[in-house]
Order: C-alpha cells, then structure tokens, then sequence
C-alpha cells in the first residue's frame, strides 16, 4: 500500500486534457524546486524537464526553454528564451542566447553560444570561446578562444585555440561513403565564404584568404588562396525585359 499526501497523485488519466493537466502541474512542482535552489525561472509555466536538470548558483532560465535527457548548468549560466538543451553539459559563466539548439555537448566555462546555433552529437566548445548566429557544429571541438561567429558549418573537425572561422565557412566531411577530418590548429584564420574539403589541416598560424576552396594541406604562415582571378568585362549591357514579358 502506497500513502500520499498530494491529492495529485492520486488523479488518473482518461483524456488528453487530463494528461496535459497533470504534466503541467509536475512541471509546475519542479519549477519550484528549481526556484528553491535559487535558479531565476522568468516564467515557471514556461519551462519543461524531460529528464534530469542540475544547477549551480545564480543560474538564469528564460521563457519556453526545453531541457530533455541529462543537463547540468554550472554556476552563472544564462540560458535565453526558447532554447532546446539536450544531454549537455554547461560550465559557469555560459551564456546561451534566444533559440540555440545543444545535443550531447559539452561547454566550458565563459563560452558564447547563439542565437540561433546548433550543437550536435560530439561537439566541445572551449573556455571563452564563441559560436555565434546560425552556426551548426557536429562533432567538433573548438579550442579555447576560437570563434566562429556567423553562418557556418563545421562537421568532424578540431579548430585550435584563438582561431577564427569566417561567416560562410563550411567544412566538406562527406564524400558520399565516409566521413574526414578537418584539423585546424592554434592561432588559425579562415577568410569568409571558404571551403575546406577534408581530409585537410591547417598548421597553427595558417590563413585562408576569403572565398577560397581549399584541398592541400597548410603550413604555419602560409596564405592559401585558391579562387579564380576576377575578370571585369567593359562595355557590357544589363539584360533588360521583354515587352510581351508578364
């Protein structure tokens, strides 16, 4: 014989209602419990925990926030509205912005991420380091410093400490049958609108210049640059509309 003193527990489910009803009101129990601890909920009826939640002091939770599997926050961490945190792992002093996506991540300590960014299965990102809008990682760990702060794509790689990757910069792991490496080391930089087709390494120091698809290898100090050379063509007329044209 189970004895409670919570009349709900002892309610049961026979409708949709009935179980959107008693979710919410678990949901609303463990919200206390957070707010307990000390966590800032902006809104407690606007979180959800499927799964575990661990946090350190002064953590900051805004609106519509999911928190699925197994998810520890360390001290100070800020989680914005509308985030998705899976599986991961949150030092002190993270800040997560509006609507970033983490699965199976770990972040350390005073690290940037988002809005709008994507961490999946396998990614580390450094002490200090960023991931800004609308950047995907998969399996990638980004060494302390390192940026990659706009539009970018970076699947099996390693990208050294206080290297920056440019806005448009994706990396081509996928030849259709198996998956390759990026390694890009300490102190490397990667111009904008680049593409670096693996297996490829960048030594520390490395530059890529903006716009580049890059297949060799390299070395520390040197500039790769592989783009056609621009052509300006005098004279040449805009194309301009039919008459008959819709």
């Amino acid at each position: 014989m189970v004895v409670s003193d919570r009349a709900l527990d002892t309610l049961g489910v026979n409708t949709p209602q009935q179980l959107e009803y008693l979710e919410r009101q678990h949901q609303q129990v463990l919200a206390d419990q957070l707010m307990a601890c000390g966590v800032l909920l902006a809104d407690r009826a606007r979180l959800d925990i499927r799964g575990s939640l661990r946090c350190g002091r002064d953590v900051s939770v805004d609106i519509n926030v999911l928190f699925e599997g197994q998810v520890v926050l360390g001290d100070e961490v800020t989680i914005g509205a509308h985030c998705v945190i899976r599986n991961a792992t949150i030092e002190a002093g993270v800040q997560v912005r509006p609507f970033t996506h983490i699965d199976g991540a770990t972040i350390k300590a005073g690290a940037e991420i988002g809005p709008y960014a994507r961490l999946r299965p396998g990614t580390e990102i450094g002490e200090q380091a960023k991931v800004g809008n609308f950047v995907e990682m998969k399996n990638v760990s980004l060494g302390t410093g390192a940026k990659a702060s706009h539009l970018t794509y970076l699947g099996d790689a390693t990208v050294g400490a206080w290297s920056n990757v440019g806005a448009g910069t994706i990396t081509c792991n996928y030849d259709g049958a198996n998956k390759y490496r990026t390694e890009l080391g300490e102190g490397v930089f990667i111009g904008s609108n680049s593409t670096l087709v693996a297996p490829l390494s960048v030594a520390p120091g490395g530059f890529v210049a903006a716009g580049s698809t890059i297949t060799d290898d390299v070395a520390s100090d040197q500039l790769a640059v592989a783009r056609g050379r621009q052509s300006n063509v005098d004279g040449w007329q805009r194309p301009t509309k039919t008459t008959d044209e819709a």
